[in-house]
C-alpha cells in the first residue's frame, strides 16, 4: 500500500514556473513507477508524465513535452513535476499516481493539488 501526498500547487502568472512534489509513504517507493495527471474543469483526466523506478527514460504527453519535467528522488520517497512556461490552459488539479507494474494501470492516487495560471 502506498499513500501519496502532493504539494506545491498555487497561483502563478502565465509564463511562470511551479514545482510540484509528491511524497509517498512506505519503504518500497523505489519499486513503483510514478506518474503525474491533471483534471481541468469540465475535462477528462489527462496523463502528463511518467517515470520508472530508476528515473530513467521519463515520458510525456505531447502537450507538455519541453515545458514539464518529471524526476524522482528515491531516498526522499518523492517524485517531482517541474512546470515551466505555464499557460492559462494548464489550470487544473494535478495528481500523482503510482503503480508496481509498468504495464498495468495506476492504482494509487494522491488527493491532488490545485494549479491556477492567470493570464
Amino acid at each position: 500500500q502506498v499513500q501519496l501526498v502532493e504539494s506545491g500547487g498555487g497561483l502563478v502568472q502565465a509564463g511562470g514556473s511551479l514545482r510540484l512534489s509528491c511524497t509517498a509513504s512506505g519503504r518500497t517507493f523505489s519499486m513503483y513507477s510514478m506518474g503525474w495527471f491533471r483534471r481541468a474543469p469540465g475535462k477528462e483526466r489527462e496523463f502528463l508524465a511518467g517515470i520508472i523506478w530508476s528515473g530513467a527514460m521519463p515520458y510525456y504527453t505531447d502537450s507538455v513535452k519541453g515545458r514539464f519535467a518529471i524526476s524522482r528522488d528515491n531516498a526522499k520517497n518523492t517524485v517531482y513535476l517541474q512546470m515551466n512556461s505555464l499557460k492559462p490552459e494548464d489550470t487544473a488539479i494535478y495528481y500523482c499516481a503510482a503503480k508496481r507494474d509498468y504495464y498495468s494501470d495506476y492504482n494509487y492516487w494522491g488527493q491532488g493539488t490545485q494549479v491556477t495560471v492567470s493570464s
